[in-house]
This record gives structure tokens, sequence and C-alpha cells, in this order.
């Protein structure tokens, strides 16, 4: 899960995957999502092998400025402490020694963190890589090689085969790339030096309890610098709470050469969620002429035959099937293509909050079933805002009384109400796209 975060359109931001010094999952796709406040609490709704918790893990505040020599044996200092605290807290002492001989600190780590919003990339350059013509082959190679499984799972937890292997590629690229990072190091490390030291701290007492379980060692405990393992990358809380032993063999092993637990335990995931079988995540649809931008949005929901009214047909010109409620989504506002979502694509959001992601999984899926390519062309040509404009536009909205909560550069949902709001006083069509054309207006009013 080696991500950088990267804007998009319809005002969300996403982290994509780039290279980074040991890059365990170069070439994956997965946005790193903002943990959810569960997350960040520490909140674990349903743990299969419940163990003992912390009520705080208080870390040393962290030094910022140091040596590498001495910054180490600060780390090694506040290290003793965190042992000391799990150990009260319920893990065993050999399991913390075991879990905590020979790390360090890892400055590489702090600098993937720390360096996230470097990396821009558009969505339609996200999805052509989400669902590129290598990355749909290996998919149906994949569902060739793993088909039984894949079907016994499907069987299990009513979840298509397509959408596990599609989470499997969009993580790790079927298994090539799981991470090859310590990830009690890199736990460690961000817990004492990271950004969100308290979330880090949480996700590290949950390895703690992984290692406790004895699913895996604590060397063979592999991933990504921020703590994503194994084939279909688990942070260590989401693994406590859903991870399934699927092969029968008293460990739930995500970690193999065997995918088998890593994809039944993202079917158990998703079920567990609300998975509905049969429901696509969405469907591009046609728009009519005029149609009113305020309506996409995921908070309104209409059932397909509503939708049709309005005149929204599917690209064969049809009504849209009745899946259920949906909502319209349009990822690059007006000038891009359009999409009817259904539940199912809140259910994926829970395995990462990121539109881009989502559609990734959903068109991927769809692709290794047979599916097409988007009908609607993008609008490939469009100049994004850089970070500067970002902030100006923020800026000038708040200045001019639309609310966009704090001005950080990050086009999240506050901002794109806020642009949509302004786009409506100023007599344009309301997408909430973070255009150029929208700073223009914004600079000559």
């Amino acid at each position: 899960m080696l991500t950088v975060l990267i804007p998009l359109f319809a005002g969300l931001w996403i982290a994509v995957s780039g290279p980074a010094t040991a890059s365990p999952v170069a070439q994956s796709l997965r946005p790193e999502a903002r943990p959810s406040p569960q997350a960040e609490a520490g909140v674990l709704t349903t743990s299969p092998r419940p163990v003992g918790r912390p009520t705080t893990l208080t870390a040393q505040p962290r030094a910022n400025t140091a040596a590498p020599g001495s910054k180490d044996r600060a780390f090694q200092g506040w290290l003793a402490r965190y042992k000391a605290q799990v150990v009260a807290q319920g893990i065993r002492p050999d399991v913390a020694e075991a879990a905590f001989r020979g790390i360090r600190y890892n400055a590489s780590i702090v600098k993937n963190d720390r360096n996230q919003a470097e990396f821009k990339r558009q969505i339609w350059d996200y999805l052509d890589s989400a669902a590129s013509p290598v990355r749909v082959k290996n998919g149906k190679a994949a569902l060739a090689r793993h088909g039984r499984i894949l079907t016994q799972i499907e069987r299990a937890y009513g979840v298509e085969k397509e959408v596990v292997l599609a989470v499997w590629g969009m993580e790790t690229a079927y298994g090539e790339r799981r991470g090859t990072l310590d990830v009690i190091e890199a736990l460690a490390t961000l817990a004492y030096d990271g950004r969100r030291g308290a979330f880090f701290e949480k996700q590290l007492f949950a390895a703690l309890q992984i290692l406790q379980s004895g699913d895996v060692s604590p060397r063979a405990m592999k991933g990504s610098w921020a703590g994503a393992m194994g084939h279909t990358q688990f942070i260590p809380t989401s693994y406590l709470a859903y991870a399934v032993d699927f092969t029968g063999d008293g460990k739930r092993d995500i970690w193999s050469d065997d995918p088998t637990d890593a994809l039944a335990s993202t079917a158990a995931y998703l079920q567990r969620h609300g998975w509905q079988k049969g429901q696509p995540w969405g469907i591009e649809v046609r728009l009519p002429a005029g149609f009113d931008a305020n309506l996409a949005s995921r908070k309104i929901k209409r059932s397909p035959a509503q939708w049709a009214q309005m005149g929204i047909t599917d690209m064969s010109g049809r009504a849209p099937r009745n899946h259920g409620p949906a909502s319209i989504l349009l990822p690059a506002g007006l000038k891009g293509p359009a999409f009817m979502i259904f539940d199912n694509f809140t259910v994926i959001t829970r395995y990462n909050n990121s539109t881009a992601y989502v559609m990734g999984v959903g068109h991927l899926s769809d692709r290794i079933k047979g599916g097409g390519e988007f009908v609607a062309p993008w609008p490939r040509g469009y100049a994004a805002l850089s970070y500067d404009e970002r902030l100006e536009m923020q800026r000038r909205l708040q200045q001019r009384g639309f609310d966009v909560e704090k001005i950080d550069g990050i086009i999240g949902p506050n901002t794109v109400a806020a642009i949509r709001a302004f786009q409506t006083a100023a007599g344009v069509a309301p997408d909430g796209f973070p255009s150029q054309d929208v700073l223009k207006l914004l600079r000559a009013r």
C-alpha cells in the first residue's frame, strides 16, 4: 500500500501507489483512504479471536529533529516503554520480545508517509491502469487458475468471484507484490514518528495480537510501509475483525503463496458490509440534455424507474434495470461519463473509501467477466489545478462566504458543495467540478 495523494474530480482526493524505497506494492492501485472514525478509535466491531486490548497506549512525545543514531536511540527508548505497556495490556512477554527483536527506526518509512502529496494523476489515467489489458488478461488467468476455490468462496459468502479477483488485482497485482517490509518495524516507526501516531499505535497492538494468535511468525509478517498485509492488503485491525481460515489448517494465513485465506477474507469482509450478490457496483448511463448536476450526489437515491422518467437511459437507450435504489455519479463532471451506482458501490468503499478505487474494482471485475470499456469519452485534455491553485480556489470560495471547512488543497465533499453553491450563484452548471473555468470565475468576481 505505497501511496501518494492525488486530486480527483467530483471533489475527491485519493492516494495512489508510486515509487518508493523498498516498495512492496510499487504498482498496486490501492488508494489509501483516510481511516474511519472507528479505525482511529481502535474499535473492532467483531473479532474472530478477541484478545485483551489496550484502552490507551500513550506514546512519548516524538522527536522530529535528530541525527540518525540519536533518532534510533530515542526510538529504542520509546519502544521499551511501549513494550511494557502492551505487556500490561495482555500481550505475552515472549510475544512482545520476539516481535520487537532487531527492530530499528526506519527513516524511509517516515519519508514515504510524509511525501504522499507529490504525485498527480487523473481519474481516467487511474482507471486505464486499473483495467489495463494486462491486468484484465492476468485476472482471467487467475480466474482459470483459482476458479475452483473462488467458486467455493462465492458460494460461502455470496460475493462474485470476479469482484474478489478485482480487489486482489488492484491491491497486489494478483499476489505479485504483497509487500516485503517488516510490518512490526513499519508500524512501530510510524507509531513513534508518524503523522498519525495514535492510529498506528493501535495498528501495532493489533499486529501483536495477530502474532499472539499464532497465525504468523514476527518476521514472516510482511507488508507495505503503512502496515497493509498479504494478498489483499489487510491492515491489522481489519484482519482481526474479518480474516477467516478457509483452508481449515487452523491459521488465517494471508501471507503465504496460497491466496485462499486472503481471498476468502476479502469476500467475508464485503459480505459483512452488506454485499448483494447479482447487484452491479454501477452501470454507465446517458443523461438527458439539461440534466441538473445537483442531482449527481451519493446522498440522493432514487429507483432506476424514477431516474428513467427523467430521461436517463443505459448505454443502449433503454431504461436501466432495477437493481435497487441508485445515485448518479459524475466522476469527471458533466464533461465525462455518467454512472448509476447502487448499494454495492458503498460496500466497496468500506474496503477503501475512494471513488476511483471503487470504480477501479468495479470496472476491472466487469472486464474480467467479459464486459467492455466505458463508452463515453473522458475529458483527457483537462488541465488539472495545481496544489497552489486548489488552495487559491478554497480561499476565494471562503472569502465569498462559501463553507469549505478548511483550506488544505484537498477537494473534499465540503469544497465540492461550496463549488456547486458558487456555480449556482454564478449561473453555470453546478457539477462541483474543480476546474480551471471555476477558478477563472472566482478570480473575475
